[in-house]
């Protein structure tokens, strides 16, 4: 039952950041903040409503039963992708910043669908 309960938070969470993260990403120019975390990461301005849809796609996916995994499993290569660019701009801050991003879906892969027999 507490099994249950914490995977159905973590799912919320998870799904309402992927829809959130997307619509920030849309709106990225007028969020001067997000488009100078942007350029830092070394993201192309073409890639940006690539990334918005990928968001929304990772979203949906974690709350169907049956795309659950792989909703969960894109989710963390996107999370380890951005700890990467981070990385590699000497941006190591974010890089600890994502690390409770990067573990959120592994639990949720670990405590399965909350709905599921």
């Amino acid at each position: 039952m507490v099994r249950s309960i914490i995977s159905l938070l973590l799912l919320i969470v998870s799904a309402s950041l992927s829809f959130k993260h997307a619509w920030d990403t849309l709106r990225y120019k007028n969020n001067p903040e997000t488009l100078k975390m942007i350029a830092s990461l070394g993201i192309s301005e073409a890639s940006v409503p690539l990334l918005s849809v990928l968001s929304i796609v990772i979203g949906a996916l974690v709350l169907i039963p049956k795309t659950f995994f792989l909703g969960n499993l894109l989710n963390a290569v996107v999370i380890v992708l951005i700890m990467a660019l981070a990385a590699r701009a000497g941006n190591y801050k974010m890089v600890l910043i994502e690390i409770p991003f990067l573990a959120m879906p592994l639990i949720m892969i670990a405590l399965k669908y909350p709905f599921k027999n």
